[in-house]
């Protein structure tokens, strides 16, 4: 197969004979160095015999050392298969077509050169002809890099866009964009579709006046016209279509591109704000109350309260109260509680529920609770008052065991500790009782009091120590 060469696409003197016939050594020599950047002479085996390097940037520095190398030698190793096919290329007829060839050895910078090659003589002699393409190479490794840096510039730009559309829809400042040439809304975050009550997709693309009353059609150019002349607009009444709701509007107005639009925010009317301020001095006023107010759901778990609750169960943070059971601390685990929630439930509202609440440190009071439900479905909430009946602290649990003089006392625990406890503390003052009976009905005789009592008169001793019943400086062993 006839190799490719550049007589079809380049046309030859036509009278090169007359020309160039008595052209010497040297003037082809320079002919070749002026036309060439990089020149190589290279022999039939592929060894480089002869260079000129003419090109405008600076050689390569191992330049000198390529005399005596292989061509496959000074280029890189994904060169060398072109190497080889420019040399198979090389014809008397003319130039082969050109290859890009990175000349550069391992650790040396590469340096891009378009070769063609033609053959010198019948002896296989080839002379390469390069053109330096540095200069074209940092072209496109700038075009690159400029093309990388619009990347992540538009990537940034698109990144921003995204978090102001999110910042848009998520903020609770109802917000319209509306297009200045045409006075229609183009776009609408959730806050404002929530005021106007219609969808989002229904408010884009209307009129921005339609959005509003009769009543309210002047103000609105007039808060378009301002906005338009002084660059915002302040604080204009509106009155919604439909409903009817007052709002308060103001503008201001924005460049994009090359259109202007307005950025209009709605709140609610000052009748509005100062109802949710009311509201909000209302829940203040509750948390600042002397006595214990706590807000529980269904499953009695708390989610509130304020600081007079923390006192009276003995915590510092509301952080320790939050998603915890109430009975934790009112009245018996899983009793007064329960059946505190369910008269609310059923009732709607309480007062003066007696019961006793625990603190964290072992202290019981007793107190009264007064309570609300309120919401519905699965936001319904009970709000709890809770006032202690005396501040004086009644027994805590642990003293139950040190014994009770009369049945008055041992039944003020019902309701407060377990019944197990209540029995075996009854049993105690039941024996004590007992053994009083019997001293008294025996002139203190122990001896007969055992034997009333079917004890020993060593277990009856026993037993007086235990219920405090020996006389100062009597022992147990006296007996």
């Amino acid at each position: 197969m006839e190799p490719l060469v550049a007589r079809d696409l380049i046309a030859g003197f036509g009278r090169a004979r007359d020309w160039f016939a008595d052209l010497g050594p040297q003037t082809a020599a320079r002919l070749i160095s002026a036309g060439a950047d990089l020149a190589l002479v290279v022999d039939a085996s592929g060894v480089v015999r002869d260079i000129s390097y003419s090109a405008s940037e600076p050689p390569p520095g191992d330049i000198d050392d390529w005399v005596g190398k292989r061509w496959t030698e000074i280029v890189t190793i994904e060169s060398r298969p072109k190497v080889e096919a420019l040399l198979r290329d090389a014809s008397l007829a003319g130039p082969s077509r050109g290859r890009e060839i990175n000349l550069g050895g391992a650790g040396e910078t590469s340096m891009p050169v378009r070769f063609s090659a033609i053959q010198l003589n019948a002896n296989g002699g080839v002379l390469a002809l390069g053109r330096d393409l540095r200069a074209v190479a940092s072209l496109q490794q700038k075009l690159v890099e400029t093309q990388l840096m619009l990347e992540r510039e538009y990537s940034r730009i698109r990144n921003a866009e995204t978090r102001y559309r999110l910042l848009f829809q998520l903020s609770t400042e109802a917000v319209l964009i509306v297009d200045d040439a045409n006075e229609r809304v183009t776009e609408v975050n959730a806050a404002a579709a929530k005021i106007v009550g219609e969808p989002t997709q229904r408010i884009v693309g209307r009129s921005f006046v339609d959005l509003f009353d009769a009543r309210s059609a002047s103000n609105v150019r007039r808060l378009v016209a301002t906005a338009r002349t002084l660059g915002h607009a302040e604080r204009m009444r509106v009155s919604l279509a439909g409903d009817g709701a007052d709002l308060i509007a103001s503008a201001s107005i924005f460049r994009q591109e090359t259109s202007t639009h307005f950025l209009v925010r709605l709140s609610a009317s000052a009748q509005s704000s100062a109802e949710g301020g009311f509201r909000s001095q209302a829940v203040d006023a509750i948390m600042k109350m002397p006595d214990g107010f706590v807000l529980v759901d269904e499953r009695q778990r708390i989610l509130d309260a304020n600081p007079a609750f923390l006192t009276l169960v003995e915590l510092v943070s509301v952080d320790g109260l939050k998603g915890a059971r109430l009975d934790n601390w009112l009245g018996r685990p899983g009793v007064e509680a329960q059946l505190l929630i369910s008269n609310l439930r059923e009732h709607g509202s309480l007062r003066d529920f007696a019961t006793i609440l625990r603190g964290e440190f072992g202290s019981v009071e007793e107190v009264e609770v007064t309570g609300v439900a309120a919401g519905g479905g699965d936001d319904r909430c009970y709000g709890l008052v809770i006032r202690p009946v005396r501040r004086r602290p009644v027994a805590a649990v642990q003293s139950v065991g040190e014994g009770f003089r009369s049945v008055e006392q041992l039944t003020e625990l019902v309701g407060r500790v377990s019944l197990k406890e209540l029995v075996r503390e009854s049993t105690d003052l039941v024996e004590k009782l007992c053994i009083e009976a019997a001293l008294k009905r025996t002139e203190d005789n122990r001896a007969s009091a055992a034997q009333i009592l079917g004890l020993s008169r060593q277990s009856l001793y026993s037993k007086l120590h235990r219920h405090g019943l020996l006389l100062d400086g009597e022992t147990v062993d006296e007996g």
